[in-house]
């Protein structure tokens, strides 16, 4: 059993905790860390949990071996490194970072530490995109050819003004740190690095001061062409479909495939929802132990947060960036 802390004790750091806390055999969260103790006493003590508004003091514990952090987006590479230079294995919230260069010296310090880095993109396991990955990789639908990804809902209606999250620092190209970022690494795994983005990004409904309906067009390094589209003003929806030389595969939802050759639907699979988020923090922690590494690579994580910071700087340039 892996003894961790996590950073970011709001709605999302709870809802991990409760992904784990009494349920698995791999990992437990034995330490909650805020900056604002007194507001989180209830459920600490629900989930079996200490608290401490101490990072640094966190981290010096023997006691704790790995730390999960869901804190705002714009200090994740930091505590990054900060838990590496202490030796403690790191899970981190998507984005992992929002730059090419912070998400470098964040893998290197990892890489230096000698500690496993896991990134949250919880879509990875799902069910329907793991059959998905296989079905590509047979060659069940041919070469690919072309990606099409759409991931919306009505988050940015919601957000409270107040908060971390209603800021444009924290939510570059709208909705891609929120929502389209897991499309963006979901895309990488089945085509590769991004080469070359064109975005558009604007602000039409929400009330906070962040762009709400987000459009990239990709050129992927292996030739493949790909079409993302966030829109943080709508109902829930996920759409993820593969083209290819002998057909096509689709994710309509998160739990549902459908698969077609050149002249007709051929299958159709759906699977019961899975918590996703225990499946990814108990991956984590039997990457730590020495089982199977953790699905998204590091190289797979700066990938996508270099394809991100491009697709940021497109939709203010209005051209086509090359990724670097």
């Amino acid at each position: 059993m892996m003894d961790a802390a996590i950073f970011g004790m709001g709605r999302w750091g709870q809802t991990l905790v409760k992904s784990v806390q009494g349920k698995s055999d791999t990992l437990r969260f034995v330490t909650g860390i805020t900056r604002s103790p007194d507001k989180y006493v209830d459920f600490a003590t629900d989930a079996g949990l200490s608290l401490s508004d101490d990072y640094a003091a966190v981290l010096a514990d023997p006691a704790i071996e790995a730390v999960a952090l869901a804190t705002p987006h714009t200090l994740h590479a930091d505590h990054v490194r900060q838990a590496a230079a202490a030796g403690k294995h790191v899970f981190v919230e998507k984005p992992f970072a929002l730059t090419r260069a912070s998400a470098d010296a964040a893998v290197s310090a990892c890489r230096q530490a000698n500690v496993t880095l896991a990134v949250g993109f919880n879509r990875r396991f799902r069910p329907a995109f793991v059959d998905m990955k296989k079905i590509i990789a047979d060659g069940v639908i041919g070469d690919v050819l072309h990606v099409e990804c759409h991931h919306s809902g009505p988050t940015f209606l919601r957000t409270p003004a107040e908060s971390w999250r209603a800021t444009r620092p924290e939510n570059p190209a709208g909705g891609m740190a929120a929502r389209g970022v897991h499309n963006l690494d979901c895309a990488i795994d089945l085509c590769g690095d991004v080469a070359a983005v064109c975005a558009m990004s604007e602000r039409r409904e929400v009330p906070i001061d962040v762009d709400d309906t987000t459009s990239m067009l990709f050129r992927f390094a292996g030739g493949v062409t790909g079409y993302l589209s966030t829109i943080m003003a709508t109902g829930n929806f996920w759409r993820m479909q593969v083209y290819g030389s002998k057909g096509w595969v689709e994710m309509h939802g998160e739990h549902a495939l459908a698969i077609s050759d050149l002249d007709a639907v051929t299958d159709e699979r759906s699977w019961k929802p899975t918590d996703t988020l225990k499946d990814e923090l108990e991956a984590f922690a039997r990457a730590v132990g020495g089982g199977d590494p953790y699905p998204v690579t590091p190289a797979q994580a700066v990938s996508c947060v270099a394809a991100f910071e491009a697709i940021d700087e497109s939709a203010k340039a209005g051209t086509w960036v090359e990724v670097s």
